[in-house]
């Protein structure tokens, strides 16, 4: 390679041959000197356009509906808001909801981490498969998830006789409704996680590997501590979901006040019984978890961005 190739600061002298210009009356030395001219903009009635209308439109679609249930809610006053509230019904939905969240959402976690190492720590036949597989509840509509597990486990269903016969009920009980929710949230702690731990690679865990670390030491020395806000964001989606969860409840819930009404169901129960107040009053605890959902996933975001930095 000729020496006039290799970049000044290899070389570590300065070419004193090189041209000041190039071409005629020394145009390149003139554009070079010249002042870089600052990226084009766009006119500031259109940034200030868009970010107008995207403001209104934010507001008229979220923020508006949420004021209006919170303003609803206590259109009667604070005594009637935690009169429905401390419902027996209510409290019943409320226990329900976060006994479903509750397994729902360690079993998910402890699948998803499964499924995410799995998928990003080996290369198997079926990997490509699975990773379809974990997307079902995506596709597939919540109200046609509750439909299959009624005709699994319903009365006229494949299992229906089996169960009638062992006094086991799934369907229009606690366990339909576990299972439903289940379902709908099974790929948010997997579909958070696998991104994640394919661009961290494998590198760390092999080195650890090679120094003798063991499974266990090597996941919870190292994976783990990689994967946590990651881990958090996954987790708090899948609760929220778990807990706003309507359609697949309502098909195997039965509709039952007091034993298989979850939150989403007493809602509709209530506002269909013309009682508002009380429906709103329900509303607006679903809204605050949406709005310390936000909040969460907002601080997770953040986490993650300062420790990928």
């Amino acid at each position: 390679m000729a020496i006039s190739s290799i970049p000044l600061a290899e070389t570590g002298k300065s070419d004193r041959r090189a041209p000041r210009s190039v071409g005629a009356g020394g145009l390149g030395g003139a554009a070079a000197a010249r002042p870089k001219q600052p990226a084009a903009q766009d006119p500031a009635v259109v940034r200030w356009g868009l970010t107008v209308l995207a403001l209104g439109l934010l507001g008229l679609f979220i923020v508006l509906p949420l004021a209006a249930v919170f303003v609803q809610a206590f259109s009667k006053g604070v005594a009637v808001y935690l009169a429905a509230v401390r419902e027996p019904d209510t409290l019943s939905a409320i226990k329900l909801s976060l006994l479903a969240a509750g397994i729902a959402v360690p079993l998910n976690l402890v699948f998803g981490v499964a499924a995410a190492w799995a998928v990003t720590k080996f290369r198997f036949r079926g990997r490509n498969v699975l990773v379809s597989l974990i997307d079902i509840p995506f596709a597939v509509s919540p109200v046609v998830a509750g439909l299959i597990y009624v005709l699994v486990f319903g009365a006229q269903g494949w299992l229906g006789d089996w169960l009638s016969a062992h006094d086991i009920r799934i369907v229009f009980a606690v366990p339909g409704i576990v299972l439903a929710t289940i379902f709908v949230t099974f790929p948010f702690v997997a579909r958070e996680l696998i991104p994640l731990m394919e661009s961290q690679g494998t590198e760390e865990e092999e080195a650890a590997l090679v120094l003798g670390a063991s499974g266990w030491q090597m996941f919870y020395k190292i994976t783990l501590p990689n994967i946590k806000w990651g881990l958090l964001y996954g987790v708090v989606l899948c609760t929220a979901r778990a807990l706003g969860e309507f359609g697949a409840v309502s098909v195997v819930s039965g509709h039952i006040r007091g034993e298989t009404n979850t939150l989403p169901l007493h809602v509709e129960i209530l506002y269909n019984d013309y009682n508002y107040a009380g429906a709103f009053a329900v509303a607006s605890l679903l809204s605050v978890v949406a709005v310390v959902t936000l909040a969460l996933k907002k601080f997770l975001e953040w986490k993650t961005g300062q420790e990928s930095k």
